[in-house]
């Protein structure tokens, strides 16, 4: 593990304890009481108590010491560049099904960064295997509480488990699972499906494998989620997978099915989750609202889809008047795995007197997928889906397909790039709030962006 850097800060939050001070982006923070900062982590646990003595960096490199006396937890008003300080714990894995490993060469050095690091995991529900993990680790694990991380199992069998992962240390995980149990610290786990390695009766043995650490007053396993495995055409041709079709989904949907009736009867939960993409491949119905719970693997898109429809009538209730004083006409691209689930969206804005919206469902050839879900759309797929498009309106498009914070798609095209070669105004849309103000122009529209012209505005 490398040396922490100071946590260099990003933005001061207005009316706090640090604006008081006079904290400014640029500054870092180099220890808190006296110690170095390794993530995001040992910043909150350290900011708890109620005196604290800083080592502060300032944007000129001087450094000062601020001593701050607050109410226990109370929050400094920060935020970070990152929220790694000592560097990204890397993946020693060689999963052939790794979506890393599937991408173009060329592009922006982010989309290649590996990680398996178990902060991530805790602080924002990222995935990892928990092959790479020191001893150290395991302690602050441990000594931390770190709890629940979210663990990528694919498969209980050791053999098989080491196989998909290419890693020996892989076949360690139900010994894993035991020592969390010991310790009484949770993790969700995932099953990426791999037809003729880890599905049929592997697939049974690994849930009912979990299933066993879902007991007692504080389960281990919390949820399992079985995700399909999603392919494309950059992936290496010896990688001995083959992707789920429509028959494949159809064959697990029941089986997995059996088993949550079976979990439903002997730990009062359906634990093992399929998710959306299952029904969608398999082109049928997804399960009502009240089968999700409480969206235990939502990141997982276990209940996405129907929590956005409900999401998306509630907004639409509260937002929505019965006619718009000037028209507006739109294009809402989507990736066309929800073509069908919102086609009652689309009616439902288009009962507005005024409002015109057209849905745009599209598949990625860039990336070579038959189905497609709305963020691995690519500029590339936005330009051929629409460059012969006959409806001239702008286009509504969900952020999802974007980099955070930035308006750059997975291809590293950016949106003015591609509103350029459309001849025509994109407007990137975060939640179903923003695409409502957007359609019903609470938020006006700006002119199409031309090369070199930057962003249209989207305060």
């Amino acid at each position: 593990m490398s040396t922490p850097s100071p946590a260099r800060i990003s933005r001061v939050l207005p009316d706090s304890i640090a604006a008081e001070i006079g904290f400014e982006p640029g500054d870092a923070i180099a220890t808190i009481n006296g110690l170095p900062l390794r993530d995001l982590i040992d910043y909150q646990y350290l900011c708890a108590d109620e005196l604290l003595m800083l080592e502060v960096v300032d944007g000129r490199g001087q450094r000062h010491e601020v001593e701050i006396e607050k109410d226990y937890d109370q929050d400094l008003g920060l935020e970070f560049e990152t929220a790694l300080f000592d560097g990204l714990i890397q993946c020693n894995n060689r999963c052939p099904f790794c979506f890393i490993d599937q991408q173009p060469p060329g592009k922006r050095e982010s989309l290649y960064y590996k990680d398996d690091d178990y902060r991530l995991s805790f602080l924002y529900g990222s995935y990892l295997t928990l092959t790479n993990l020191t001893t150290r680790e395991w302690e602050r694990i441990e000594q931390m509480r770190l709890s629940p991380l979210y663990v990528s199992v694919h498969a209980t069998d050791p053999e098989v488990r080491s196989h998909l992962l290419k890693n020996q240390r892989a076949g360690q995980i139900l010994d894993q699972l035991r020592w969390f149990q010991a310790r009484q610290l949770q993790i969700h786990a995932q099953v990426v499906v791999c037809p003729g390695i880890n599905d049929g009766p592997q697939l049974d043995r690994t849930l009912r494998d979990l299933a066993q650490f879902h007991q007692g007053e504080i389960p281990t396993v919390l949820s399992a989620a079985v995700v399909p495995v999603g392919l494309t055409r950059f992936r290496p041709q010896e990688d001995e997978l083959t992707p789920v079709t429509v028959a494949k989904a159809q064959e697990v949907i029941p089986q997995v099915q059996a088993l949550q009736a079976e979990f439903q009867q002997t730990l009062g939960s359906t634990f093992a989750w399929l998710a959306d993409e299952w029904f969608l491949i398999a082109q049928r119905e997804l399960p009502p609202e009240s089968h999700y719970e409480d969206y235990p693997q939502i990141g997982n898109g276990v209940g996405s889809i129907r929590q956005f429809i409900r999401d998306f009538e509630q907004e639409c209730d509260r937002l929505l008047p019965p006619a718009l004083a000037q028209p507006q006409s739109w294009l809402w691209v989507v990736g066309n795995a929800v073509e069908q689930a919102f086609q009652p969206l689309v009616a439902r804005l288009n009962q507005v007197e005024g409002l015109t919206v057209e849905l745009v469902p599209l598949r990625s050839d860039y990336w070579g997928q038959v189905i497609t879900v709305t963020g691995l759309l690519t500029g590339q797929d936005l330009i051929a889906g629409l460059a012969n498009h006959p409806n001239p309106s702008p286009i509504l498009l969900p952020s999802v397909m974007l980099k955070h914070d930035e308006t750059r798609f997975l291809d590293d095209l950016t949106v003015a790039e591609v509103g350029d070669r459309l001849h025509r105004a994109i407007f990137p849309v975060a939640g179903i709030e923003d695409l409502l103000k957007r359609a019903i122009a609470l938020i006006p529209p700006a002119p199409s962006p031309k090369m070199g012209e930057g962003e249209p505005d989207l305060k």
